[in-house]
């Protein structure tokens, strides 16, 4: 089996949104007025395309050197 390493970028999103949950599930701190928690998702949302983005770029530059 080939482990194709560039695809654990895609855990990341999974990490942010359902396995730190637990530990972002609060309302204190306030960041920028907004409860922690919603920062935690929007930055979340923002890292999301990220990953994808590296995610494909690792595969077409395995695919290139094919």
């Amino acid at each position: 089996m080939i482990v194709r390493r560039h695809l654990l970028w895609l855990l990341v999103p999974f990490v942010l949104y359902v396995a730190a949950l637990p530990f972002a599930n609060r309302v204190e701190p306030v960041v920028l007025g907004l409860p922690f928690l919603w920062v935690w998702l929007l930055a979340a949302t923002a890292l999301t395309p990220v990953c994808v983005w590296l995610t494909w770029r690792g595969d077409r530059k395995r695919r290139a050197g094919r």
